[in-house]
Parts: C-alpha cells; sequence; structure tokens
C-alpha cells in the first residue's frame, strides 16, 4: 500500500494500476487477513455506541496491538 500511495504523491499525472498477487499459505496472506481483522474492529468501534466498548473482549484488545 505504501509503494502504490508513493507512486501518487511523486506528481505521477497518469493513472496507476497495482497489481497484488498474494499466494495462499504465506505471510503475506496472513498479513492481509490481519488487517481486514482490525479494519472490520475499528469500523465497527467508530459506527457503535459506547456500549460497545463495554462488550470488547481481552481478545478484541490484543487483537488491535499485535
Amino acid at each position: 500500500m505504501q509503494a502504490s500511495d508513493r507512486a501518487h504523491r511523486i506528481g505521477q499525472n497518469r493513472p496507476v494500476f497495482v497489481y497484488k498477487i498474494i499466494a495462499r499459505d504465506t505471510v503475506e496472506e496472513k498479513i492481509l487477513q490481519l488487517q481486514e481483522k482490525k479494519r472490520a474492529l475499528v469500523k465497527s468501534i467508530i459506527s457503535s455506541e459506547a456500549s460497545f466498548f463495554k462488550s470488547l473482549t481481552k481478545d478484541d484488545v490484543k487483537a488491535l496491538f499485535s
């Protein structure tokens, strides 16, 4: 993501296409899964009421910071 963002910042005037190829059972796949879990958790925190914080488990908090 950082490399594709950088391509836009360096004054690129033409469209930039980024192709990501992730092989099954690799570190990259696990990183993507972790990012998706964290993104979903943060999204639910932002869009929920204050009562959501009371329902967070210890594992949810660990997942945010791991």
